[in-house]
């Protein structure tokens, strides 16, 4: 038997993969060099169309052509590894993919690379864990545009589905394209975690709910326009019970996040392409200063905050909470969606953003009800420059920023962090901004380096240098 598609990399990624394939009606087998992995994928494939060979040779042997091969492997070195031992075995036409979490640079520089030696390579973005691998995740592929006919009906088969049947899986672009548009992704998921995590800290700090009347705030959230798998998830986690102690499991959890990169390199990129994409970078520093457990433990002792006690309706604050949240929410797309705009500028790449926020519905972690806002927003209109211009989003905005300032300014006075949920305040504010303070820091910078500036009564593109007095 000649396999259609050949998995290297058996953690439980691949093997999930590969058994949702399999389910699909796609032959495949796979292959991953420690002998451990293999036995695994051996067990748990026992009654399945799956093979999985015991050498590269006997791999390649068992694959028809063109032969496609999916790498599972950790991102960075050791995807560039296998790639230099398999490609003996391939000849021009046939397909690289990587569907591991690789920085979109790699991705591009791959590409070019194999495009030279005759091969085909896709780098596909995949969200949605182990459960979205094996029953439907999102992919986001982007690379070599003559591979994705090869592919195409595999990875639309097995890819998550909405409920009205859409498939959330299309190609992307050229080069790293689709590792892009995932590392966005990821960016927004570290927002939306953190800003989440505010919601529930606001209710922890100054409501002074239990877990379990936070769950079934949670909940409600859900059945409403905050509907999303990450809200979802989050009033489950709050009802569950640690079973060794009986108390909330999440009061039992230590307050130190970890992180695998994808969310720093987002803000990172924003950085290098000049895009304001704050909230995603204080999600990134929320994570850091949660990591500094022990200072934080010395200095509450040390350091002075309010503690005033709340006074007013609970349940009209929650509204409230949700409001603001909703709105940061917004505004955290809007700057990934910004970020990916500018990114296809900058690296000539055509981006459907509408399909983009098509294929988030379902399958991925962020997915989301008001994606098909976002996604009704970009078929309105394909050169919308940022999502705070649509209409609908700007009467959302406009209706609920006294809430969100409320919010804010309630976080402010009980002495709760809430960066992500702030920062994104301070987006909206500057994005409305006609003006800021940049024509001070203009001057700064002119008295100190002579670095010049523009005036506001010369040509846009004209630069001046001032004699400062002093």
């Amino acid at each position: 038997m000649k396999y259609e598609i050949g998995m290297i990399g058996l953690g439980v990624m691949g093997r999930n993969l590969a058994l949702n394939m399999e389910r699909n009606g796609f032959g495949v087998i796979g292959f991953d060099i420690d002998p451990v992995k293999r036995q695994a994928a051996v067990e748990q494939f026992v009654g399945k169309q799956i093979s999985v060979a015991q050498s590269l040779s006997e791999f390649f042997a068992a694959l028809r052509s063109p032969k496609i091969v999916w790498l599972m492997v950790p991102a960075g070195k050791p995807v560039d590894a296998v790639i230099d031992a398999i490609k003996s075995f391939l000849k021009p036409g046939d397909l690289i993919i990587d569907g591991g979490n690789s920085h979109f640079t790699d991705s591009e520089r791959r590409w070019k690379s194999l495009k030279k030696e005759g091969l085909l390579f896709i780098g596909t973005g995949v969200s949605g864990g182990e459960e979205g691998a094996l029953y439907g995740p999102s992919l986001m592929p982007g690379g070599e545009p003559a591979a994705w006919p090869l592919v195409e009906n595999i990875f639309k088969t097995i890819a998550a589905k909405t409920d009205e049947g859409a498939v959330c899986a299309e190609w992307i672009g050229e080069g790293g394209s689709g590792h892009f548009v995932k590392m966005i992704h990821n960016g927004i998921e570290y927002a939306d975690m953190q800003m989440i995590g505010e919601a529930y800290f606001l209710m922890d700090r100054i409501l002074h709910f239990k877990p379990e009347k936070m769950s079934a705030v949670f909940a409600r959230w859900n059945k409403g326009k905050l509907n999303s798998y990450l809200i979802d998830i989050t009033a489950r986690i709050l009802a569950e019970k640690d079973t060794k102690t009986g108390k909330a499991m999440v009061d039992v959890i230590l307050d130190r996040a970890g992180q695998k990169g994808t969310g720093k390199w987002a803000a990172q990129t924003a950085l290098d392409l000049g895009v304001p994409a704050q909230t995603f970078a204080e999600a990134v520093f929320a994570r850091f200063m949660s990591a500094l457990k022990q200072e934080r433990l010395m200095a509450s002792e040390i350091l002075a905050g309010p503690k005033p006690d709340f006074t007013g309706d609970p349940q009209a604050f929650i509204d409230e909470i949700a409001q603001a949240l909703y709105a940061a929410k917004i505004c955290s797309y809007a700057q990934g969606f910004q970020l990916m705009r500018s990114a296809g500028k900058a690296y000539g790449w055509k981006l459907n953003f509408a399909s983009v926020a098509s294929l988030w519905r379902a399958g991925c972690i962020i997915r989301a009800q008001f994606l098909d806002a976002i996604r009704h927003a970009f078929e309105r209109n394909p050169e919308l420059n940022n999502l705070l211009l649509d209409d609908y989003f700007k009467e959302i905005l406009v209706q609920t920023h006294p809430i969100w300032r409320r919010v804010i300014i309630r976080a402010v006075e009980f002495g709760v962090p809430v960066p992500a949920l702030s920062s994104a305040l301070a987006y909206y504010d500057s994005y409305r901004s006609a003006r800021l303070p940049a024509n001070l820091l203009q001057a700064q910078r002119d008295y100190f380096g002579a670095h010049t500036f523009e005036r506001i009564d010369a040509p846009e593109g004209r630069f001046f240098h001032h004699q400062w007095n002093g």
